[in-house]
Parts: C-alpha cells; sequence; structure tokens
C-alpha cells in the first residue's frame, strides 16, 4: 500500500541520513583497520520460546504459632544459611500452654502409679487402672505436641540462599498460615518456557537448549532440557524447563529469558555484532572494497546465535570484506577527507 511505502522512505530518511553519499561512493582506502571477510557456516536452527528465570529450590515460609513479630533479623536480599534464625514470633501464650501441658502430665504420671499400686491389692479394677494409662497417655502427647509449638517461634532459614521477599514487619500479628519470608538458592536456577501442544513434537529432534538474556547480551548453551508430561487443560500448552549451570551469576527470578531448542544445523551468513551500526530498527556495515575504502551498507538481520554474532539475511554476500569495529571504522572514514587534504 502506498501509506506503508511512504512509512518505509520517512523511517529509512530520517533514521540513516548517514547511509547517502557513504553508500554511494567508497572512501579512501584505510590502512590499519581490522576487517573479516564474510562467509556462510554452520549454525544450530531451532525452536524459539520466551522464558522466564525461577528458582529451582525456594521456600516460602509461613507461620505455624499466633503471635506478634518481636524480633526480625533479616531483609530482602540478604544473605542467610541453613538454620539460621530469621525471626522470632512472640511465643508467651504458647510457653503458658505448654507449662499447663507439663503439669497435667505430672499429675497424671502420679495418678498413674497410684492406680497400678491400688490394683496390686485388688482395691480398684482393671478398667480404672486402663483409664489411667490412657490420661497419661493423653498428657504425654499434649504436653509433647506444646513444646513443638514453643519450637515454632523461632523461624529458621531451611536453605543455604538469598531472602528474597520480607512479607511482613516487626510488630505484626502473625496467624498459622501467614507468610513470612521469601527464600531462595541463587545456585540452583533454571528458566521455564510455554510451547503449545502443536510444538512439542519439533521438541523430540532437539539435542539442547541456547538460553539468551536480552537485557545483558549473555548467551549460555545447555545440553538438556526437561518437558512436563502434562499440558494446561485450558490453554493447552506445556512447561519445558531448562537448568542453568551452578556457576551462572547476575541472573535473578523472575528474568525474562529467550530459549531456542536446537535441532539440525544449517550454513548462514553472521557478523560480529561489534561490526553493526544501529539506528532504531535499521542496521548496516561497513564494508570495504578491493581497493581499500569503506562504504556504508543497509543490512536485514536475523536472530543473535549462539558465539554473539548476528544472521545476515540480506545486504551481504560471501568473500566482502567488512570492518570488525563499526565505530572505529566510522572515526576513520570520517578522517580521511582530511588526512588526503593535508597530503
Amino acid at each position: 500500500m502506498r501509506w506503508r511505502s511512504w512509512l518505509r522512505s520517512a523511517v529509512l530518511a530520517g533514521a540513516l541520513p548517514f547511509l547517502s553519499a557513504q553508500a554511494a561512493e567508497p572512501g579512501p582506502a584505510q590502512s590499519g583497520l581490522q576487517t573479516f571477510v564474510v562467509g556462510a557456516r554452520e549454525v544450530a536452527i531451532g525452536l524459539p520460546a520466551e522464558a522466564t528465570v525461577e528458582a529451582v529450590r525456594q521456600a516460602t515460609l509461613a507461620a505455624q504459632v499466633s503471635g506478634r513479630i518481636v524480633d526480625m533479623r533479616v531483609d530482602a536480599g540478604q544473605a542467610v544459611k541453613k538454620g539460621e534464625l530469621l525471626l522470632r514470633i512472640d511465643s508467651r501464650e504458647a510457653r503458658e500452654a505448654a507449662a499447663s501441658a507439663a503439669a497435667q502430665l505430672v499429675n497424671a504420671r502420679a495418678n498413674l502409679e497410684r492406680n497400678e499400686n491400688l490394683r496390686q491389692r485388688n482395691f480398684v479394677s482393671q478398667a480404672a487402672l486402663d483409664r489411667a494409662r490412657s490420661d497419661y497417655a493423653a498428657a504425654q502427647a499434649a504436653a509433647g505436641q506444646s513444646q513443638v509449638v514453643v519450637g515454632h517461634a523461632a523461624v529458621t532459614s531451611p536453605l543455604n540462599g538469598i531472602v528474597a521477599r520480607r512479607l511482613i514487619e516487626a510488630g505484626e500479628m502473625a496467624s498459622p498460615g501467614t507468610q513470612l519470608l521469601t527464600v531462595y538458592d541463587p545456585g540452583s536456577l533454571r528458566v521455564t518456557a510455554q510451547l503449545p501442544q502443536r510444538l512439542l513434537s519439533q521438541l523430540k529432534s532437539a539435542k539442547g537448549a541456547l538460553v539468551e538474556f536480552p537485557d545483558s547480551g549473555r548467551v549460555i548453551e545447555v545440553p538438556s532440557f526437561t518437558v512436563l508430561p502434562t499440558a494446561d487443560a485450558s490453554t493447552h500448552v506445556a512447561e519445558v524447563r531448562v537448568n542453568l549451570p551452578a556457576d551462572f551469576r547476575d541472573v535473578i527470578p523472575g528474568m525474562a529469558a529467550r530459549v531456542r531448542f536446537v535441532g539440525a544445523s544449517e550454513r548462514r551468513l553472521a557478523v560480529p555484532d561489534s561490526a553493526l551500526v544501529r539506528r532504531g530498527e535499521v542496521a548496516a556495515v561497513y564494508v570495504q572494497s578491493e581497493q581499500g575504502g569503506l562504504a556504508l551498507r543497509q543490512l536485514r538481520l536475523g536472530e543473535k546465535l549462539a558465539d554473539g554474532s548476528v544472521e545476515v539475511l540480506a545486504g551481504l554476500r560471501e568473500g566482502e570484506r567488512v570492518a570488525t569495529d563499526a565505530v572505529k571504522a566510522a572515526i576513520a572514514l570520517k578522517a580521511a577527507p582530511a588526512r588526503a587534504a593535508a597530503q
């Protein structure tokens, strides 16, 4: 349509004015500029999917006893060790209940001993002795349970990790089930992707996965992944999990990632990211002629590859020579007229 053609012309005119004269005639020969020869090479082709980072080992701690938070010792982002005290809940009510249960246990034990002595002299029936034994067992269980409740007032970390979120503040009331803290292990992370059921058959031929983090530009190759054996009944998508190496740093749960499940390989043209000049969605490279001059040429790019290079769909041919560093090439091209005039 006419308006689409006009829009594309406007974008190119405004985004890359530097393509005009430089692309028409190559500049003077440049010495000392590092270049490379464009050539097709084998690259892995696969199935792309958007993904999210999540922790494999993560725990959300909840209160198991009622009371006020009287001692908060950690905050979000703090590293903790397994068994370390994180917070304490006021346990005075629980301690009073434990003391009452202990007193009832003492009374039940004395009553059992008395009934055993009386039974030996046939002063009480066997039923009375059985009832005393039952009361003692119940009192013993209640005393043990009350001690466990007192222990729940001290909340400790179940793993070595980092506090992701603090969900309660000191002084607030907590009841059984109230969420307190979330702790995760930063050395055990994975990315999860949701794939439609129609694409699951394509994963059978995949040999691994490439995980890319768009914000940092990091790409990592992972040899295996796991497809969960169930799909969501409403959306008909299945979850695919890709575990990250334990030493993979600077990644936190919730970050966005992009996964490419690698299958067969094909020969494709690619250039390093440092060779690209970008203006919005338009990209170009400095192509060196046989005489050594430079010309800026617009490209149509594809996806980013595992080694950090970018696939070229159109704009270059095999055997052409391209400047490796676009910034240095631009400086050299700008300085060429002044250098020629001085000579």
